[in-house]
C-alpha cells in the first residue's frame, strides 16, 4: 500500500544547518508557517488557541533508520526506535508543540520551532488543554537514566553538554 501526503505549506525558521532537538519557546528569530493559498480558509479560528501541534516531513535525513537507538543524552541505554524521539524513522514525520502568536493572512506566527527553514508542513492541529495534557503520564525508560534533570534541559530546550 502506498500512502502519499502533500504539503499544506512550508515552515520558516532561522535554522539552515543546525536546529535544536526540541522547540525552544524563547528562541530568537522569525518562526512561521506559510500556508498554501488553497488551505488558508482552514486557518479560521485557529488563533483562538494558545498552542498548536505542527506536523512536518523531516526531509533532510542522511543517516539510516535503525530499530534500536542509543539516545546521546541517555548514556549507555539502548531502546527501541518507537520508544525514542529520534527523527530517524521509517516514516519521517515530525511533531512539535509550539505557542501560536498570531495568524496573519497565510502566515501562522509561532514561537521557536525545532526544524530547518524550508521544511514541508503536513498539518496543523490545535492543542487543547485537558484533552492533550495527561496528568498521569510517566517518564518510561528515561527514569532508568537516573538524571531527570538532564531530561528537563531537553524539555526546556536549554543547550547543554551531553
Amino acid at each position: 500500500m502506498d500512502i502519499t501526503y502533500h504539503p499544506i505549506g512550508v515552515i520558516h525558521t532561522p535554522y539552515l544547518e543546525k536546529a535544536p532537538y526540541q522547540p525552544v519557546e524563547s528562541d530568537e528569530g522569525e518562526f512561521y508557517l506559510e500556508i498554501l493559498p488553497e488551505y488558508v480558509s482552514g486557518l479560521k479560528d485557529l488563533d483562538s488557541f494558545q498552542y498548536i501541534y505542527v506536523l512536518y516531513h523531516i526531509d533532510r535525513l542522511t543517516r539510516e533508520v535503525s530499530m534500536k537507538v542509543e539516545p546521546i543524552w541517555a548514556g549507555e541505554i539502548e531502546v527501541g526506535l518507537f520508544a525514542s524521539r529520534s527523527p530517524l524513522r521509517p516514516n519521517p514525520i515530525g511533531l512539535s508543540v509550539v505557542k501560536l502568536l498570531r495568524v496573519d493572512g497565510n502566515r501562522v506566527k509561532t514561537t521557536g520551532l525545532d526544524v530547518f527553514d524550508g521544511t514541508p508542513l503536513l498539518d496543523i492541529k490545535p492543542y487543547i488543554k485537558d484533552l492533550d495534557s495527561k496528568a498521569d503520564a510517566n517518564y518510561g525508560w528515561v527514569e532508568k537514566t537516573g538524571d531527570l534533570r538532564h531530561l528537563a534541559l531537553h524539555i526546556l530546550g536549554i543547550p547543554h553538554a551531553y
